[in-house]
């Protein structure tokens, strides 16, 4: 298999004075009847080398793990329909700005904690702090994400939580490949670091190794990234 960059993204990148390349791999489009691991051994397993992290998409681990569902499917209440008209709207994402997703984390972290959330927010956000909302509420409640016209069908009529235990999933598959794991959640705005194989791995290594999106956040059907130190 030739690894070659999605478009418009470099596959080396510059992080605490030497050079890495960011490998994407391309799969299948993974469905919630798929296993994880068995992914990893069949996509990515073949490329690895000796030294090598694999860096994996929540969003996939989240699909196999039965955590997306079809915006038919899911029922708002008065609740998410208000809550929603709150929410910041991102050129980058939905994240909890639709119906659809406010339920999805309505029903995670429970009504109450929502509340307290969203007022939380409210309070502090006259004085310029961000991020008090997902702070307060926990869960991985910023790795729901909703529909977008330029997501991978079926996908692109789906709300999603984030993956269950994306740290144990880490450790889990790191043990299966003899290689060290990262769940990520990257996109256009940023980056968050949901598991990792090894405690050595520094957040602020993934953010900058990954502050680029090599991923891509569109139909690229590279869930999969090998990280490898250039010699």
């Amino acid at each position: 298999m030739t690894l070659i960059p999605n478009p418009s993204k470099n596959l080396i990148i510059d992080v605490e004075g030497a050079q890495w390349a960011r490998l994407p791999i391309r799969t299948h489009v993974i469905g919630k009847d798929d296993d994880i691991s068995e992914i990893v051994k069949r996509y990515a397993v073949p490329e690895l080398l000796l030294g090598d992290m694999l860096f994996i998409s929540e969003k996939v681990v989240a699909i196999s793990q039965g955590r997306a569902f079809p915006i038919k499917d899911i029922k708002p209440s008065r609740l998410a329909k208000f809550l929603v008209k709150f929410v910041h709207k991102s050129p980058y994402g939905i994240g909890l700005g639709s119906p659809w997703t406010m339920e999805l984390a309505i029903k995670e972290a429970g009504a109450v904690r929502i509340l307290i959330a969203a007022l939380a927010s409210a309070v502090t956000k006259p004085f310029g702090m961000k991020g008090v909302f997902y702070k307060v509420v926990g869960k991985n409640i910023n790795a729901i994400d909703g529909p977008c016209s330029y997501t991978l069908p079926p996908y692109n009529e789906y709300a999603k939580l984030g993956p269950a235990e994306p740290e144990k999933v880490a450790k889990n598959v790191s043990r299966e490949i003899h290689c060290d794991v990262v769940i990520i959640d990257a996109n256009d705005l940023g980056v968050a670091v949901l598991g990792t194989s090894n405690k050595n791995i520094t957040e602020t290594f993934c953010e900058d190794v990954f502050k680029d999106n090599p991923l891509g956040q569109s139909a690229e059907q590279t869930p999969l990234c090998i990280v490898r130190k250039v010699a």
